[in-house]
């Protein structure tokens, strides 16, 4: 009873309190009244979709409020998966992948709030399916011109579909009209029993194709192996090996099958599971631990061996804080330092999911970095921050503008200590948001709506003009960065891997206003983000650095939600435009890529949740970096008093005058610098 006198006495007070106020009541009615009706529902027709490769189809959207009427409401469209399944503001859909996607329509509660992470007043779900197109070819990839009994080789099919993709995803039967000569099983080993001829057959679905052979007999006599080192390796060096197959003669036998292989044993002898060395068809040999290790060459009736000793590399060395440009109130995103033109050192640094921020330090003495000036842009995100190589205009990105406008901002960063000045702002078609720049020879390279990059004259950065363009015509295209070296754009395009672009340098004819497409990397994954030129010191090989970015895990829900990357780095060696091959990678298991940097045979990775990774890429390179103990330093910058407090995630490195600059997303500005490891105990931890 106590209890219910209780609630009757807090009635009677509120009664007593609105009957005190009467505005109070009567202005609730009149804010409501302005607010008007809200949307309630959506519906979308149709209400899932199955579209083959290449269609496209229109969304019909009606908002309704509580009480079922129609509304005057903007509906806001955008894909889960833009690289597969595409939708336009009209919601015009387009199918450029196979899979299972999700579209999202969205009424935000801000009607002026048109940005896909708007809040939502409403939001529904499109699936969408798109088949697998029919297979239009398929064929074999790799018989050599001799083949010889007693031998076997591993056949690889090429299945392309009628689009045009290249298919690994779908079964593949062989077969041989004479068994007797050549017979070949599920998984595509081609066994060769006795001279004679016969045909080959591959299919897959309805599409085959037929191979005339001719099994010859078997001459060899004898193999060799030749190119071991006197004197031990280092783990991740390489040692090319060479076979010789010959007749009874002497003579060497041509396309004879090889098979190449390793055994290990380690230096501590402790053996654990898996190959702690390889080599690849080539006679291409590294190996991921110190010890002794042999290498094999199997030629089915003969064979051969060679021995090498390996040692540890020993690169490693510790980081040591020199100095913070702390960020804690708000997210940052790329850094550029730079020698200004009266001799001093200075930093930039963006922001990111804030409000237009970009942030200049003075770093002359890296063990003191302080700000000295900010300059704040229509923005939500300023992503990029680029400087002319004269140090006399910075160029910023903006994303997420009130206007929509985006576009970038030019600033005059010829007198530092004396402020920074806005020159120039450009949006010309670039309203879809500009995610990065770069700038080489008074031109800015600016991505637009990550689709393309415009290329702008910048001779006159205070009145900058659009010269030219490069886009991709692939299905679901897309792009997220571009560098410059030497007059050649190479561009970031996710499943359309790295994209090298004569601008000047490429000797095809390109220029900043006619540019000229060279090549590209495959990029089965579809992750590649950034992408580095280098050609090495220690080998003059060009190599192509494409790193990947992706963000499969979640670790929990929440404003506490940490995330975590994954990915690697992909090392190409690209002397030729039509030939890039991949060789080596660095990949880190529980931690995934975003910006880098090489200098003098050094990569500096800004691995997300993994931190800033330091890694050797001098000599020739293969196989798994990593694990070859080519890693020379990592660092993680934890700082208790964040925005996201002690949870790493690197954006982006750069090397400069000995030391390491980072920009870290959730801290600020980090200046690091290597020093020799201290030495450590058998079993101390690291």
């Amino acid at each position: 009873m106590k209890h219910s006198n209780s609630k009757t006495r807090l009635l009677i007070a509120l009664g007593l309190a609105l009957a005190l106020v009467p505005g109070l009541a009567l202005a609730q009615e009149e804010a409501e009244a302005e607010e008007g009706p809200q949307p309630t529902e959506l519906i979308v027709t149709p209400a899932e979709l199955e579209l083959e490769v290449g269609d496209s189809l229109t969304l019909e959207a009606e908002v309704r409020d509580s009480e079922g009427n129609p509304m005057d409401r903007t509906v806001v469209f955008y894909s889960r998966r833009r690289r597969a399944v595409g939708v336009n503001p009209a919601g015009i859909v387009e199918a450029y992948r196979p899979g299972e996607h999700t579209l999202i329509a969205m009424v935000p509660k801000d009607p002026e709030d048109l940005h896909r992470r708007a809040e939502p007043a409403v939001m529904v779900e499109i699936p969408v399916t798109i088949p697998n197109p029919p297979v239009a070819t398929v064929e074999v990839a790799n018989l050599p011109g001799h083949l010889y009994t007693g031998t076997e080789i591993g056949l690889r099919p090429t299945v392309t579909d009628i689009s045009g993709a290249v298919r690994h995803d779908v079964e593949v039967r062989w077969s041989t009209a004479d068994p007797s000569v050549a017979s070949v099983d599920a998984l595509g080993v081609l066994t060769l029993a006795s001279a004679g001829r016969t045909t080959l057959t591959v299919s897959a679905e309805e599409a085959s194709s037929d191979t005339a052979v001719e099994v010859l007999v078997n001459p060899v006599a004898s193999i060799t192996l030749s190119g071991a080192p006197e004197e031990p390796v280092r783990t991740g060096d390489v040692v090319f090996f060479e076979a010789r197959v010959a007749d009874a003669s002497g003579n060497e036998v041509p396309d004879y099958p090889l098979q190449f292989a390793t055994l290990g044993m380690p230096a501590d002898g402790i053996v654990a599971p898996g190959a702690i060395s390889q080599v690849d068809d080539g006679g291409a040999f590294v190996a991921e631990r110190s010890g002794t290790h042999t290498v094999i060459v199997d030629g089915f009736t003969e064979s051969a061996t060679a021995t090498v000793a390996v040692v540890s590399r020993n690169v490693r060395k510790d980081v040591e804080v020199v100095g913070r440009g702390p960020v804690r109130d708000r997210r940052t995103s790329d850094l550029w330092v730079w020698e200004g033109t009266d001799g001093r050192d200075y930093a930039v640094t963006g922001t990111h999911s804030a409000d237009g921020h970009a942030y200049f330090w003075d770093v002359t003495d890296p063990s003191s970095i302080h700000l000295i000036d900010t300059v704040r842009v229509d923005a939500r995100t300023v992503n990029d921050v680029k400087v002319s190589a004269d140090a006399k205009f910075c160029v910023i990105s903006r994303e997420g503008a009130s206007n929509r406008k985006n576009g970038l901002v030019i600033l005059d960063v010829s007198d530092v200590q004396n402020g920074i000045e806005v020159i120039a702002r450009y949006d010309d078609q670039l309203t879809g948001g500009v995610h990065n720049v770069f700038i080489a020879e008074d031109h800015i390279y600016a991505l637009s709506a990550g689709r393309r990059y415009d290329i702008l004259n910048a001779e006159d950065p205070t009145n900058p003009y659009r010269v030219g363009r490069f886009e991709l015509d692939t299905p679901g295209h897309s792009i997220h960065d571009v560098w410059v070296a030497d007059g050649i754009a190479y561009s970031s395009n996710w499943n359309d891997g790295i994209v090298a672009v004569d601008v000047g340098g490429g000797g095809q004819g390109g220029a900043p206003n006619n540019p000229v497409m060279l090549g590209s990397t495959p990029y089965p994954s579809g992750w590649n983000h950034a992408a580095y030129p280098y050609r090495s010191e220690s080998t003059g090989k060009f190599l192509m650095i494409g790193g990947d970015e992706a963000f499969p895990y979640q670790l929990m829900e929440g404003p506490r939600a940490r995330r975590r990357a994954a990915g690697w780095i992909h090392i190409f060696e690209w002397d030729e435009w039509d030939n890039p091959r991949e060789v080596a990678r660095y990949q880190v298991p529980e931690a995934g890529t975003h910006n880098l940097w090489v200098e003098d045979d050094v990569l500096y990775i800004a691995y997300y949740n993994g931190g800033l990774r330091v890694v050797d890429i001098s000599g020739e390179l293969r196989g798994d970096l990593y694990r070859q103990g080519r890693e020379i330093a990592s660092f993680r910058p934890y700082d208790p008093e964040t925005v996201k407090p002690n949870s790493p995630f690197v954006w982006g490195p750069q090397p400069f005058k000995g030391h390491i600059y980072i920009a870290d997303n959730t801290s600020g500005l980090w200046a690091l610098k290597l020093v020799d490891a201290e030495p450590r105990n058998l079993g101390e931890p690291h």
